[in-house]
């Protein structure tokens, strides 16, 4: 029963925050999770592992969502959807770059298609980057 209570009161927040969970914030969220994990096994495999750099990954990640729902506020105070769009395709390209850089870290291919997607984000944004 605790826990139904705990994931109602997470959902409710998330919706009154974030307006719901539309597909580009799933999208934005999953990219942050895959950029965090990326970039600490990059860490560890350059022999330098920190984990005060984990922890201001995190805080970032954090701060992150905050601009987003702060964007939301935004929009629901004008009647638009544009600012946290915005927001959300910016932040989007700076964690897809960071997993770019991260899995070149690795020595890993990124596929051709991730690789468009990126491109493709990039010049939505006009090509912002960390």
């Amino acid at each position: 029963m605790e826990k139904s209570i705990v994931s109602t009161i997470f959902v409710a927040l998330g919706f009154y925050a974030f307006g719901g969970w539309t597909s580009l914030l799933v999208l934005l969220a999953i990219a942050a999770g895959v950029d965090y994990i990326t970039g600490v096994l990059a860490m560890i495999k350059s022999g330098q592992p920190q984990s005060s750099i984990g922890f201001w990954g995190l805080i970032k990640k954090a701060l992150m969502f905050t601009a987003i729902m702060l964007a939301h506020r935004l929009d629901q105070v004008q009647g638009t959807t544009i600012i946290m769009q915005g927001a959300i395709y910016s932040f989007l390209a700076n964690e897809l770059i960071s997993i770019s850089e991260n899995y070149g870290k690795l020595g890993l291919p990124l596929p051709k298609p991730l690789r468009e997607a990126i491109r493709l984000i990039k010049s939505k944004v006009g090509g912002t980057s960390k």
